[in-house]
C-alpha cells in the first residue's frame, strides 16, 4: 500500500531520472510535492525504500535508484482519498510495518555549542529517527550535546536531545537558550525578576544571570537519545 504522496514522489523521481539521469534534490522534491519541510520528503523516501521501490546509492550524495514501479495505479476510494492501492504482481507480498509504528524523522541541526546560533544550522539535510511518542506538540528538531554542563540531569556529552520549537518556557524546564543572539546553550531556565538564570546541572559550573532581554528561548527539551558502543 502506498499513500498518494509516496506514489507522487516515486513518479517525480522516475521522471527526473529518465530526463537527465540525476535524482532530484530534497528541495526540488519538497517543492514538487508542496511540502513545508524536507523532513516530510525524508519520511517519504524512507517509506519507499522500506517497501523496496527505491534504493539510496551509498557512493553518491542523495542519489536514488528506482528498483520497481507499481504495475498499475488504482484510484483511491472516496473514504480513503490519501491512499492508492497498486497491484504489486505477487499475491504473497508482505506489507511492511505502518508508518505509525516506524520511527519519525526529524531534522538534526548539529551540535549545540557556544558561538553557534540555532538558525545557522537549519538548512542541513541530516535527520534522525525518534519514537513517535517522543514528539512534542509542535515542530521538533534534534541537537547533539557538546560538553558536560548538564550531566547531573543525565544529559551527557555526545547525547542527542529532542527539542520542541518554542519561544517561551516555564521555570524549571530545560531549554535551548540563545544569549545575545550569538551563543546557544542547553540549560534549565529560571526567572528572577527582570533577570533570567540559566542553571547548569553540574556543580563545577556557575549559573548565568542575564537581563531578560538578552535571552531568547528557542525550544524545550522533550526527549533524549543515546547510543552505547
Amino acid at each position: 500500500m502506498l499513500t498518494s504522496k509516496q506514489q507522487q514522489l516515486l513518479r517525480f523521481i522516475q521522471k527526473r531520472l529518465s530526463e537527465n539521469g540525476v535524482s532530484p534534490s530534497f528541495d526540488e522534491m519538497k517543492d514538487a510535492l508542496g511540502l513545508k519541510s524536507k523532513s516530510g520528503v525524508h519520511r517519504l523516501i524512507n517509506a519507499l525504500e522500506e517497501r523496496g521501490f527505491i534504493r539510496r546509492m551509498a557512493n553518491r550524495a542523495r542519489a536514488l535508484e528506482i528498483l520497481k514501479m507499481p504495475d498499475s495505479p488504482v484510484s483511491a476510494k472516496p473514504s480513503e482519498t490519501n491512499v492508492v492501492m497498486p497491484e504489486f504482481g505477487k499475491k504473497n507480498d508482505r506489507l511492511p510495518a505502518s508508518e505509525q509504528e516506524a520511527g519519525v524523522e526529524i531534522p538534526l541541526h548539529g551540535r549545540i555549542a557556544a558561538g553557534t546560533p540555532i538558525e545557522a544550522l537549519e538548512n542541513r539535510d541530516n535527520f534522525v529517527s525518534i519514537p513517535p511518542h517522543m514528539l512534542g506538540r509542535g515542530n521538533c528538531y534534534a541537537l547533539e550535546v557538546s560538553g558536560d554542563s548538564m550531566i547531573e540531569l543525565g544529559i551527557l556529552d555526545g547525547d542527542t536531545v529532542v527539542i520542541e520549537s518554542a519561544n517561551t518556557a516555564r521555570d524549571g524546564e530545560v531549554v535551548v537558550a540563545l544569549v545575545d543572539r550569538e551563543e546557544a546553550t542547553l540549560k534549565t531556565l529560571r526567572r528572577n525578576g527582570q533577570f533570567i538564570e540559566l542553571v547548569p546541572a553540574n556543580r563545577d559550573y556557575s549559573t548565568q544571570v542575564l537581563e531578560a532581554g538578552r535571552v531568547q528561548v528557542q525550544g524545550r527539551l522533550v526527549g533524549l537519545l543515546r547510543q552505547y558502543h
